[in-house]
């Protein structure tokens, strides 16, 4: 069986996407049949601000074209907040800009997805009206991420945001201090946890742990990009230790 390529449109700073989700899918290999590999094209930003967001997601068709040269057989591009601060519903014309830059080079019909895009639809997926997360951006730009999250029909009823400017020191946020955020945030009337509202911020070591105290869905941003990864290749959504959106239930 040939292995399946992964192309992951990434942000420069970023250093949690090429760990995380394939990690989630190498997981994946210890209980189902099909193997990937994971090929990326990179992106200039270093400080999460509207102005450094603009000018990388407008970089992003350059990397969809590399990827084209790569074959793959589905392309991520995994910054929310890029997507997010774009405006309401930008997920959309994004995946549409992408899909068409593929397609010119030669990449065929390979489908793109965006983790902003994924988070959105894996929400509605698990039923989810009424949401709290944690986010490490400033707060206006969580602000933001939030108003993007209710337009789409979703009501944010808490959140935490880090406020951390530097998408490097991002990276290096502590995922054992995601439980102790969570515990803080009233879920009481919450239908899912978004333990991780952004692909740079670690939470794959402590998705487990959170998902074990809770009986809602508790998901992350590349929790569910991965989710609709496996969704738009047509493959069984199902990842050991990686929360119920994953469960296969």
């Amino acid at each position: 069986m040939n292995a399946i390529r992964v192309g992951l449109v990434v942000p420069s700073s970023n250093t949690t996407m090429e760990t995380e989700i394939p990690a989630m899918l190498h997981a994946r290999e210890s209980v189902l049949p099909e193997r990937f590999t994971f090929h990326s094209s990179r992106m200039r930003m270093k400080h999460v601000t509207p102005e450094e967001l603009k000018a990388m997601d407008d970089d992003s068709l350059r990397c969809a074209a590399e990827l084209a040269d790569a074959r793959v057989k589905v392309l991520a591009y995994a910054c929310l907040v890029a997507i997010m601060a774009q405006g309401n519903g930008y997920h959309c014309v994004s995946q549409e800009r992408l899909s068409k830059t593929v397609a010119a080079e030669g990449g065929g019909d390979a489908p793109v997805v965006t983790s902003a895009g994924a988070l959105v639809s894996a929400l509605h997926h698990v039923g989810a009206k009424k949401i709290v997360l944690v986010a490490p951006y400033m707060r206006e730009l969580t602000d933001t991420v939030i108003s993007y999250i209710e337009n789409e029909g979703i009501k944010v009823i808490d959140s935490v945001a880090l406020e951390e400017p530097d998408n490097l020191k991002v990276g290096l946020l502590d995922p054992a201090n995601l439980p102790g955020y969570v515990k803080n945030l009233n879920t009481d009337d919450a239908d899912a946890i978004v333990l991780s509202a952004c692909v740079q911020m670690p939470s794959l070591p402590a998705l487990a742990e959170v998902q074990q105290q809770y009986d809602i869905p508790v998901l992350t941003a590349a929790s569910a990009t991965v989710w609709e990864i496996l969704r738009n290749l047509g493959l069984d959504t199902v990842v050991p230790g990686a929360g119920k959106l994953l469960s296969g239930e």
